[in-house]
């Protein structure tokens, strides 16, 4: 078994639901170095199925395991790759950004494109065929070098509109992304930021969420169903 096969099914076992490798070379001077694991954790599917006019309870504790969850994967990540004599760099999965600028110099979601595990929905979030978008991110970053996936370039939500009619602020403007596209070309963040603010100051929250987009995406009714939307088109 090589390394990356081992890496992989180890966080595969202690709870990631997806692991990919991406070619991170010269996409951001953030990523200093040239490949990136990009490591996702699939929600509860009943959790999700709650979410009707806004983020429940339910929802925001299961945020904060995930985001657990997402740290304690990107340490062992980063302690295996470490042991083999190569650097590594976890990214957390919850970044405190800028409110002014509202974005990082390198989203796990470009990391996740890279290594083929899903593309970029109208709802800005990445959309995963096994999961749609109910998956938290994490990303480690590592000089060592990994047998990297397809990258995936644009969208396959084609004239879907669900997300874009269950935001409650119209973030999503209904264009399709795709990689030459900067995310305010297609996503209004600051109004999806404005409506997280307001849920992460209400007692029963706490956190920058709202899950509208997540529960209404068909691929993400596919999960909760148990099943595959490919498979039900």
């Amino acid at each position: 078994m090589t390394f990356s096969e081992e890496l992989r099914k180890r966080l595969i076992r202690e709870g990631a639901s997806l692991v990919g490798f991406a070619d991170l070379a010269g996409i951001s001077p953030e990523a200093d170095m040239p490949f990136g694991i990009s490591i996702a954790y699939a929600l509860d599917p009943k959790v999700i199925s709650q979410i009707v006019s806004g983020p429940t309870s339910e929802y925001a504790a299961l945020y904060h395991r995930a985001n657990d969850m997402l740290n304690k994967l990107g340490e062992m990540a980063e302690g295996m790759i470490a042991s083999k004599g190569y650097k590594a760099k976890r990214i957390p999965s919850t970044i405190k950004v800028d409110p002014n600028k509202l974005f990082t110099p390198l989203p796990h979601k470009t990391t996740a494109t890279r290594a083929g595990l899903g593309w970029i929905g109208k709802c800005a979030l990445l959309v995963t065929k096994p999961f749609g978008s109910a998956v938290r991110l994490a990303s480690v970053l590592t000089d060592m070098e990994l047998p990297v996936g397809v990258p995936i370039e644009s969208s396959k939500c084609g004239s879907c509109a669900s997300c874009v009619k269950a935001c409650p602020v119209n973030a999503p403007t209904g264009k399709e992304w795709d990689v030459r596209l900067k995310r305010e070309d297609f996503f209004k963040v600051e109004l999806c930021y404005g409506e997280t603010a307001k849920n992460a100051n209400r007692p029963e929250i706490g956190a920058m969420i709202c899950g509208m987009c997540i529960a209404a995406c068909p691929w993400t009714k596919a999960y909760i169903a148990g099943g595959n939307f490919e498979d039900r088109r």
